[in-house]
């Protein structure tokens, strides 16, 4: 485009892909904020009992529940701006609350592939668990079983599985890994190698991360840290997977579809219980 002058314009730069989108990130902190009052139930029933003279239950509870958010808010902003830069981030979620009259259809589209992958990968695990790690680990399956919480509770934790994990892990974590690996390949968007570099990594960190809940009804040994991080991780990829192709959306309904199998329908048909 020429100017009244006859000189070449230059095209105006585009505004708003380095800033945070306070609609999309607003959301997710009021889903994270379900998600974590949810899990209270569940973690009550986990917490052991507490010594004389320290801080009351609820003082714990409130703060566990804020320094959640706190870090559930820092992934949030870092995975939505750096995800502009690399095609990731919510561009789904993003698109829906603009209006966008497509966004429904596409997430309804996206629901089939994120069921199967969360229950098949729920499955999996729960087989694995039961005939591989279980006949090794009996103490730990006991433990579980002698500790396991009221079902309604493993329903209500998986909304915090869905949503808080979902953002930390993958919309903050994982996507700032793919970001450091674009910087570091000199690549204007990240190859498939530096995704899924990331994405094991991220899964490796989902599986180490489900160790303090399983420290409470057991010791820590080496294959019981071992089953965390196959168990944990397998889904992890997964999870990572999908928020690659299909979008943060996609991998949190996966994770909740996951969570209500190996929480809730694995104990009520089978009698397994997942000791984290």
């Amino acid at each position: 485009m020429l100017t009244s002058d006859g000189r070449l314009a230059r095209a105006p730069k585009p505004r708003g892909g380095r800033r945070l989108d306070w609609k999309v990130f607003g959301v997710l902190m009021l889903g994270a904020l379900l998600g974590a009052l949810c899990l209270l139930p569940y973690a009550l029933t986990l917490t052991p009992a507490l010594p004389p003279g320290g801080p009351p239950l609820g003082v714990l509870l409130i703060a566990s529940t804020v320094q959640t958010l706190l870090l559930v808010a820092i992934a949030a902003a870092v995975g939505l701006r750096l995800g502009e830069r690399i095609g990731l981030g919510a561009p789904l979620l993003k698109a829906w609350l603009a209006g966008d009259p497509t966004a429904p259809r596409r997430f309804v589209a996206d629901l089939p592939i994120a069921v199967l992958i969360g229950v098949a990968g729920a499955v999996l695990t729960a087989a694995l668990d039961l005939f591989v790690f279980a006949p090794r680990i009996p103490e730990l399956q006991s433990a579980a079983q002698a500790a396991a919480p009221p079902l309604w509770t493993g329903l209500t934790s998986a909304l915090y599985g869905a949503i808080d994990e979902e953002i930390l892990l993958r919309l903050g974590l994982m996507t700032a890994l793919v970001w450091v690996g674009t910087r570091l390949t000199r690549s204007a968007q990240p190859g498939a190698g530096v995704v899924w570099t990331a994405n094991v990594a991220t899964a490796l960190l989902f599986g180490l991360g489900h160790l303090p809940a399983t420290a409470l009804i057991a010791p820590l040994t080496p294959l019981v840290i071992l089953r965390a991080v196959v168990l944990n991780g397998l889904e992890g990829v997964a999870f990572g997977w999908l928020y690659w192709r299909r979008g943060l959306l996609a991998a949190m309904v996966a994770h909740f579809c996951a969570d209500v199998v190996l929480h809730v329908l694995a104990p009520l048909l089978v009698g397994w219980v997942s000791p984290g």
